[in-house]
């Protein structure tokens, strides 16, 4: 374990000055402590800019206040309601009324006991994690961003750096702060553009090699269909004519952007985890540590795990199929190949993976 001892309030107020300005009018310990996030077995985080609280589940409801994105509220239940010309009628009934559940992602609030060492897996230390907290703030550790992803947090969306419930993220080092808190490293394995972060460790819980074995891998007749009808949005995962798994996603906005087939796309690349990015410099999106991508067309189609929002039901993405990081997780475990634990990453060609056949019915 190494020493990071330049952990002090004169740093927390050069990062606020950096863009982190909604942290400015907080007390710096509480954002050391992770935020402070309301109770419940079950929280929602705004993953929307702007959203309104009406007092009904309806979307003519009278609007009772607005919250802004990453606000952490109890969820209580969810509820079928009314909103005009959509397919997800959805919403999350709040303590102070009710958002619309497209817009809210489902999180909760489970800090972690730091790990002390790192375990030694292929040719280096370090761990697969997955956020339990709602959100955590974070460090980018080199002088220059090289992410667009930064850009976005900071200056469009005016919000600290920070990962997110359910991400998976690589961690290469502990470090101990001058207040002695526990803070790990984040070096994304795949996809990485140079950025490294420093996060505390209480918001991470290590990946075990149990929670990812394969799922039925003496089965080799297996398939995954994708109904990419605009008012069904499904995936099943079939073991000959048995369907064995059924979950809604999100398939892609723009006409043809999921690709189709009706004989199916054999899977070529499994990762744990995987910084993302696509689009035109004008209009491009970037997004690190998506979790349990299973691609199958082309070089950047996957089936993923998805973060950013609640949307599951109606075409949301730019061309991949985006599910629940429990959905996502259950299909990666599930299709063939399998990824070895050490890497979190496989590459096949030829025979031998599970097919992804991807229909409009």
């Amino acid at each position: 374990m190494s020493t990071y001892t330049n952990l002090s309030r004169r740093d927390f107020l050069k990062i606020s000055a950096l863009g982190l300005s909604s942290l400015a009018m907080r007390p710096w310990r509480s954002w050391l402590n992770l935020g402070d996030f309301p109770t419940g077995e079950r929280l929602g985080r705004v993953c929307e800019p702007k959203v309104e609280l009406k007092m009904r589940p309806d979307y003519d409801s009278q609007t009772t206040g607005v919250l802004y994105e990453d606000a952490v509220v109890p969820w209580l239940r969810e509820v079928v309601g009314y909103w005009p010309v959509r397919n997800n009628q959805r919403w999350v009934e709040t303590p102070q009324g009710y958002l619309w559940s497209p817009q809210v992602q489902p999180v909760g609030n489970l800090p972690n006991q730091p790990v002390e060492t790192l375990p030694i897996g292929g040719d280096s230390p370090g761990m697969w994690v997955e956020v339990t907290v709602p959100w955590v703030n974070a460090i980018l550790e080199n002088s220059e961003p090289q992410s667009q992803w930064i850009e976005i947090q900071r200056n469009h969306k005016n919000l600290p750096l920070r990962f997110y419930y359910s991400q998976i993220l690589w961690v290469d080092q502990i470090k101990t702060g001058s207040d002695g808190n526990i803070w790990y490293r984040i070096n994304e394995r795949y996809g990485n553009p140079g950025d490294i972060y420093l996060a505390r460790a209480e918001a991470f819980r290590p990946i075990t090699p149990e929670e990812v074995t394969p799922i039925s891998p003496e089965v080799e007749n297996k398939r995954v269909e994708i109904d990419i009808n605009y008012y069904r949005q499904y995936l099943s995962c079939y073991e000959g004519d048995t369907e064995v798994y059924f979950c809604r996603v999100s398939t892609g906005k723009a006409q043809n952007s999921t690709p189709t087939s009706y004989y199916g796309f054999p899977i070529w690349r499994k990762l744990y985890s995987l910084h993302m990015a696509g689009g035109t410099v004008a209009e491009g999106w970037e997004l690190p540590g998506i979790g349990w991508s299973t691609f199958f067309h082309g070089t950047g189609v996957a089936i993923h795990s998805t973060f950013w929002h609640n949307n599951y039901g109606e075409p949301s993405s730019h061309g991949c199929v985006n599910v629940s990081p429990e959905d996502a997780k259950w299909i990666f475990r599930w299709t063939h190949p399998a990824v070895p634990f050490e890497t979190g990453d496989v590459t096949i060609s030829g025979d031998g993976s599970t097919k992804v056949m991807v229909k409009e019915w």
